[in-house]
């Protein structure tokens, strides 16, 4: 689900621009874990799992990068280019994160701190999860 981010009027205010993110007001979820991928200038691919309960958002504080979601059926690809949108993704979606810029800084936030058997790695291991 793609998000606009909330941002404060700052029109007359010369420091530049001032955006929010609320836990369970603009994102479904309770924050409990924030993370960034940043420096990736090989462009290796992140992501490559699915979460059975963990929720996240995503939010490309700078650059570009690009989503790919899918659940097993359809996939679903979204450019992330702007501070201003962040992309929800709920359990059970597996994500594939790529095209990263060279000056990309990929925002994640997480509804749960970190659980590894909550991940599922494997991709045919994932199409029988789902």
């Amino acid at each position: 689900m793609n998000i606009e981010i909330r941002k404060v009027n700052t029109r007359f205010d010369t420091r530049g621009n001032l955006s929010i993110i609320e836990a369970e007001r603009d994102i479904p979820f309770a924050i409990k874990r924030v993370f960034y991928i940043w420096e990736n200038t090989e462009n290796y691919p992140r992501g490559g799992h699915a979460h059975k309960e963990l929720f996240q958002a995503f939010v490309c504080m700078r650059g570009e990068s690009r989503l790919k979601i899918t659940d097993g059926k359809e996939t679903r690809e979204i450019v992330l280019d702007t501070p201003i949108y962040c992309v929800t993704v709920a359990p059970g979606l597996w994500v594939d994160i790529d095209g990263f810029s060279r000056d990309c800084v990929l925002m994640v936030l997480a509804s749960e701190t970190y659980d590894e058997s909550d991940y599922i790695r494997d991709y045919d291991e994932y199409l029988k999860y789902v």
